[in-house]
């Protein structure tokens, strides 16, 4: 210390300004991204002093990676957006506590868009399903079942009947389409795809096998593209019921609807007047009566309308053999809907 300097002159340079400190630099301060550097020398080397020089760039590229994620999100908002206007017209079926769909849950949904077909000649009466298709009450069917007749009858889950006109047939692939009279407001059934079934899906039947309106049966598809032939003619046509048959074409003169398959010869002779058809194989219970209805996957869409069946013996009263074993076949739906306009104006055999 100096000898002439008093103990309270560091205090009065304190206060006096900072005698002993070097001058102000004759540059101003330099400021970085992350502070001022007092004496304004670069802020010191390392990562701190690398990012600000990679700031705009990784702003740029979190910019562009926001904008390919965005439009991702985009274009699956997209697909989601189209995906549910395509299914629109599936019906809502519960699901168990597996996530699937229950018989039950496909049956209840249905039923109402099933209906009971009921047609009279001088012959008799035959007994067969359908399937409504418009709410207005145009109902597809097999033509076998209402082929010869004098007047159609259908009855609906509710209990009501109406009666029907025949719009149109076609005996080439074995099918019809019938329309209520004075109806309206009718569940119209969804039609699926017959083109993504695959052997083994499971599957619903739902028809009036001998006259027992709205039996529903299960099972899965056995096959797919199976040629099966059926009787064209009217005059072969055995209409399904319980008891005797439009035609002669049966020829142990039962009400099973004959058709030949792979060779064999199933239920009676078909006649000389056939059609052949790609048919769904499946091992869902049919009987007489189901001729006609809806063959459904597990989300509720008709794929398929029931048209032949093979009873293992006669299935005339009494006989504890008749029945069901599990060789049913169907009419993909989308030979129905490409047939649809065809039928609406009256059919390929108008």
């Amino acid at each position: 210390m100096n000898e002439n300097s008093s103990p309270d002159s560091g205090a009065d340079e304190h206060r006096n300004g900072p005698a002993a400190f070097p001058p102000p630099p004759p540059y101003e301060p330099q400021v970085s991204a992350f502070g001022t550097h007092p004496y304004g020398a670069p802020a010191p080397a390392g990562p701190a002093a690398r990012r600000p020089r990679r700031t705009v760039p990784l702003v740029a590229t979190v910019a562009l990676v926001s904008a390919l994620v965005g439009g991702g999100t985009a274009a699956l908002i997209g697909n989601a957006t189209a995906s549910q206007t395509a299914t629109t017209s599936t019906r809502v079926i519960g699901t168990s506590a597996t996530g699937t769909s229950s018989v039950a849950s496909v049956a209840a949904a249905v039923s109402p868009s099933i209906v009971e077909v009921s047609a009279t000649s001088g012959s008799g009466e035959s007994t067969g399903s359908g399937v409504i298709v418009t709410s207005g009450g145009e109902i597809v069917t097999n033509n076998h079942v209402i082929s010869g007749a004098d007047a159609v009858k259908v009855t609906f889950s509710s209990g009501k009947s109406a009666t029907a006109k025949v719009v149109g047939t076609d005996s080439s692939k074995d099918l019809a389409l019938l329309e209520a009279e004075d109806v309206s407001g009718l569940t119209p059934a969804t039609l699926g795809d017959s083109r993504q079934v695959a052997v083994g899906d499971e599957v619903v039947a739902i028809g009036s096998p001998e006259g027992l309106t709205g039996t529903v049966t299960s099972g899965i598809v056995s096959a797919l593209d199976r040629d099966v032939t059926v009787a064209a003619d009217e005059g072969q046509g055995q209409s399904q019921r319980q008891g005797r048959g439009f035609g002669s074409g049966n020829d142990n003169g039962d009400s099973r609807w004959p058709f030949e398959f792979g060779g064999g010869r199933y239920n009676g002779d078909v006649g000389s007047s056939t059609t052949t058809y790609k048919a769904i194989q499946t091992d869902a219970s049919l009987n007489p009566g189901n001729s006609g209805g809806a063959l459904i996957n597990m989300n509720g869409e008709i794929i398929g309308i029931n048209s032949a069946m093979y009873s293992s013996s006669s299935s005339s009263a009494g006989d504890s053999t008749a029945g069901s074993i599990g060789l049913g076949f169907a009419i993909p739906v989308n030979t129905v809907k490409a047939d649809l306009d065809t039928l609406r104006n009256g059919g390929s055999d108008s």
